[in-house]
């Protein structure tokens, strides 16, 4: 494991004075397997006493009574062993408003870029995979848009908060046409999606969605609505038994519930390819608000909630 914070010069050890060059090619060179590069979401902030993202959800063993947190890197398999490769824990500043959290995915995103350009000169033909959760998901994508073709492999992005048509323009780009995406929502998450909506402008005018609910159709993007039946009895029927939701509300939900990581796993390995993904997924997702208002006989699809 790697831990880098984003600060005015870019992404540098965290809690660390070395420069990050000879770590990093240090820490490559004790493993041949493939780079997993972890970003959260909103609220977390690198060296927070309570928020730290490297001691808590990118811990191997994170500490006791925390709510909300599972050791993303150990579900990973990213425990130590050999040729499981580089974890890199990437944290940024995402506490404050959510103005202030949503410009500051912005740099973090450019720092992520340098990052991953600087992987590749140093392991051209080594996988570099993302995961992301919520606010993170823009730094992802804008990461992978800002970078050269083929600079990351795979990404899998976990309730995004983030627009539709800024995933679009990311994702069409010529640096990102080889990046495979697994984009994993739950109508769990609505509420979320309609306060960002709610509280953020999109990057272009015209009307918008979140990726939640209007993912673009691209070749290389597949969406997974992990509280659809359908979806959850395909996916165990593959051999991937997820746990049905609890829930009618939860921001968190693609990484708490049991059963997502062995499919995120699978998806990273190449065991479980997004062209089989999507064969064997529903091609449409339930429209928003049907998990707090199912829908009655006579009401129209999108119902009175919907936007």
């Amino acid at each position: 494991m790697l831990r880098l914070t984003v600060t005015d010069e870019g992404a540098t050890l965290h809690d660390a004075r070395a420069p990050r060059l000879p770590v990093l090619r240090h820490a490559l060179s004790r493993d041949p397997g493939p780079v997993t590069v972890m970003i959260h979401g909103y609220k977390y902030q690198p060296g927070h006493t309570l928020h730290c993202p490297h001691g808590s959800i990118f811990a191997r063993r994170p500490a006791p009574g925390q709510p909300r947190v599972v050791s993303w890197p150990r579900h990973l398999g990213l425990r130590g062993q050999p040729g499981e490769g580089l974890g890199i824990s990437f944290g940024w500043q995402a506490r404050g408003s959510i103005w202030q959290a949503h410009q500051s995915a912005t740099k973090a995103g450019e720092a992520l870029a340098d990052l991953l350009a600087e992987l590749r000169r140093l392991v051209p033909t080594r996988p570099v995979n993302l995961i992301a959760h919520s606010l993170g998901a823009r730094v992802a994508l804008r990461a992978i848009a800002g970078g050269k073709t083929g600079t990351v492999n795979r990404a899998i992005l976990l309730a995004a908060a983030e627009y539709a048509g800024t995933a679009r323009r990311a994702l069409d780009a010529p640096a990102a046409r080889l990046t495979q995406v697994l984009n994993v929502t739950s109508r769990e998450n609505d509420l979320f999606d309609f306060l960002n909506e709610r509280l953020i402008p999109p990057d272009s005018p015209g009307p918008d969605q979140m990726l939640g609910q209007g993912a673009p159709d691209l070749p290389n993007l597949v969406t997974l609505q992990l509280d659809d039946p359908d979806s959850l009895h395909a996916l165990r029927r593959a051999g991937f038994p997820i746990r049905p939701p609890e829930r009618l509300v939860c921001h968190w939900s693609p990484y708490l519930r049991p059963g997502v990581f062995p499919l995120y796993r699978a998806v990273f390995a190449g065991d479980m390819a997004l062209s089989r993904l999507r064969a064997l997924l529903p091609a449409e997702t339930a429209p928003r608000w049907s998990r707090l208002m199912p829908r009655l006989p006579g009401r129209t699809a999108s119902g009175p909630l919907s936007v």
